[in-house]
C-alpha cells in the first residue's frame, strides 16, 4: 500500500483502531453503494472520527473531521434487507486526514497518508498487569462466553505495547478525546503508560 491515497471515508462519534472490530449497520444509499464496492473489490475504506456534525446526512452541512483515522477491512457482509446491510470489519492503518472533498452519491473522500504498523515493543514490569488482565479476559470468554466488550482477533499479542494499548482503547469508557489521543500516539510504549494512567492499578 502507498504512502498517500485518496479513500472514501466512513465518519463516526468514535471511530476503530488498528486491528479492532467494527460493526455497522448500513441503511443511507451512499454508505450502502461503498460497502457493496469495497465488498466487491476487497478493498478497504476509511473511518474517520466526527470532531463536529451526525454520522447520518444532513442536507447542506459539512461535517468537520478530527486529523487522524483508521482504515477499516471488510470480514463479513449480511444483506439484512435490500437497504439494510450487516457489517463486521477489522481495523488496519491509521492515517492522518488531508484534503476532504465529496464524492459520489456524497461519501466524503479524502488524501490521506498512511502511518506505519506499530513495532513490536515489549511490555515493560509497570505495566504487566494490564497484558495480564487482558489475557484473563480472553481466557473468560472462551471458556464461558460472558466476557463482556469482548470481540478480538486473531493472533492475540499480548506481548506487545501497541495491541493491548488500542484493545483497552476500545473496551474501556474513555472520553473521545482521550480514545483520539491514544490513536495518535506514535510510540506504542507510551501509548500503554496512557492507558496504565487513566485505568491506575
Amino acid at each position: 500500500m502507498s504512502k498517500q491515497s485518496v479513500i472514501p471515508l466512513f465518519p463516526l462519534q468514535q471511530g476503530v483502531f488498528p486491528d479492532g472490530p467494527l460493526a455497522l449497520n448500513i441503511f443511507e444509499v451512499r454508505y450502502l453503494d461503498l460497502i457493496k464496492r469495497s465488498h466487491r473489490d476487497n478493498t478497504p475504506f476509511g473511518v474517520a472520527w466526527l470532531a463536529e456534525g451526525r454520522e447520518v446526512q444532513v442536507p447542506g452541512h459539512t461535517p468537520r473531521l478530527h486529523p487522524w483515522g483508521c482504515i477499516a477491512h471488510i470480514r463479513q457482509l449480511d444483506v439484512v434487507q435490500p437497504a439494510l446491510f450487516r457489517v463486521d470489519c477489522q481495523g488496519g492503518l491509521r492515517f492522518k486526514v488531508g484534503d476532504i472533498e465529496r464524492g459520489p452519491l456524497g461519501v466524503w473522500v479524502a488524501e490521506v497518508e498512511y502511518l506505519d504498523p506499530d513495532p513490536a515493543v515489549s511490555i515493560p514490569p509497570e505495566c504487566q498487569y494490564l497484558a495480564d488482565r487482558l489475557g484473563g479476559l480472553i481466557a473468560e470468554h472462551q471458556g464461558t462466553g460472558r466476557a463482556p466488550n469482548l470481540a478480538l482477533y486473531r493472533p492475540f499479542r499480548l506481548d506487545e505495547c501497541g495491541w493491548v494499548a488500542n484493545r483497552w482503547a476500545e473496551m474501556l469508557p474513555f472520553s473521545p478525546d482521550q480514545k483520539l489521543r491514544l490513536l495518535a500516539e506514535m510510540n506504542p510504549l507510551e501509548r500503554l503508560r496512557l492507558v496504565a494512567e487513566w485505568v491506575g492499578n
